[in-house]
């Protein structure tokens, strides 16, 4: 039985919603796998901040109809699961991984806003570093110099007490 008009309105704004705040959306053929495989990877995409969803082409279509994502139209062909994500790399991240377990789980490409992107540039994405990990980085190298310079000046008064000891046991030493 069919979805009725409401209901494939419903979805079109829910997935149009989905679009308004993501950053990619990432498009897979999911032909033979089973329901395990694809609720593994519905847990991990969820644990990752992806939404997944399997859609019919032509609501698909609608809903990218009129957002930065159009482009996507034209590799909108077959039994697709769209993972939509606000962090490119994240869910380039968990497709591609899911990719590697499972041959049955083909990756035929994506969009960033007003752009598509190809099943290489995907698994560029999946590459690298999260955006945790660029900040921890970055926070590393902006601490680094502060750092250098708390011990530097911390060095002073500590060279000016072990010379005050030295120069006190000198002392003891030369009155016994």
């Amino acid at each position: 039985m069919g979805m009725s008009l409401e209901q494939k309105q419903a979805v079109v704004s829910e997935i149009a919603g989905q679009l308004a705040k993501a950053q990619a959306v990432i498009v897979a053929e999911y032909r033979g796998l089973n329901v395990g495989a694809v609720t593994d990877l519905r847990a991990k995409a969820r644990r990752s901040g992806v939404y997944l969803r399997v859609l019919k082409n032509s609501l698909a279509r609608r809903a990218v109809k009129d957002t930065p994502f159009e482009k996507l139209s034209g590799q909108m062909v077959g039994p697709l699961m769209y993972g939509i994500a606000q962090d490119p790399v994240g869910c380039a991240k968990v497709l591609a991984e899911f990719a590697k377990d499972h041959d049955k789980f083909v990756i035929r490409g994506g969009a960033m806003p007003n752009a598509t992107i190809s099943v290489a540039d995907v698994k560029a994405l999946a590459t690298m570093p999260s955006r945790e990990e660029l900040l921890a980085k970055l926070m590393g190298t902006m601490q680094a110099p502060v750092a250098k310079l708390v011990r530097t000046m911390n060095e002073v008064p500590g060279r000016f007490v072990r010379t005050l000891a030295a120069l006190r046991d000198h002392k003891e030493k030369q009155a016994a």
